[in-house]
């Protein structure tokens, strides 16, 4: 997706402020091999991006105005205002298509598993998962069939088959998913609720 900026050179809060007044973004653009960078980001211009999905897996081609070549960028940081969640500033930051890159890629579910049709329950422990790959590689999710996962049955990281050259970064077989029998459920929801029963039975003496 492509990206346009142009250069900015007041900085600090003031100036900022005028800039998000205008819809206008201030931004920063750094990487390994580049040097800090000012920004602004027109609002338009962001609005396809964050609509699509899944910001922070997005490689854009980043139009800086007056300079003579296009950047592959992806977004770094992004600060959000407290209360209402508008976006006030944007870290943009530049990749080498050679360099593999780590970053964060969610985790699907496909398929019903035995488990879960004979009462057990799905759980996800790992929702998204640390990948280490090329800029233009990079999966959209890691899928995960579960039809023939039974009750108390697991599945680890390093049972996963990635496409491509696509790497998983791990220093243990962690778990990223499992099916819980009834009995575990139960278990798990009793010692929820005692835990909730308990700290209300403190806040009752507190009061006392």
């Amino acid at each position: 997706m492509n990206l346009k900026a142009t250069l900015r050179e007041a900085v600090g809060n003031g100036p900022s402020r005028v800039l998000r007044r205008d819809g206008k973004i201030p931004a920063i653009l750094y990487g390994p091999k580049t040097d800090p960078i000012k920004l602004t980001i027109e609002n338009l211009e962001l609005e396809p991006i964050f609509k699509s999905g899944a910001v922070a897996q997005k490689l854009l081609k980043l139009e800086i105005s007056g300079a003579d070549q296009g950047r592959n960028v992806m977004v770094k940081d992004m600060q959000r205002h407290p209360v209402s969640n508008t976006l006030l500033h944007l870290d943009l930051y530049e990749v080498s298509m050679g360099q593999k890159i780590k970053v964060m890629v969610p985790v699907a579910t496909t398929g019903k598993s035995k488990g879960v049709e004979m009462g057990g329950m799905l759980q996800i422990i790992r929702r998204e998962l640390e990948v280490l790959c090329l800029p233009d590689q990079i999966p959209e999710m890691i899928t995960i069939d579960v039809t023939d996962l039974d009750v108390g049955d697991s599945f680890h990281v390093e049972e996963l088959q990635l496409e491509g050259d696509i790497e998983v970064p791990a220093e243990v077989n962690f778990t990223i998913l499992t099916i819980l029998g009834a009995s575990k459920q139960e278990e798990e929801e009793g010692e929820e609720e005692g835990e909730e029963e308990g700290e209300e039975t403190a806040e009752a003496s507190a009061e006392e």
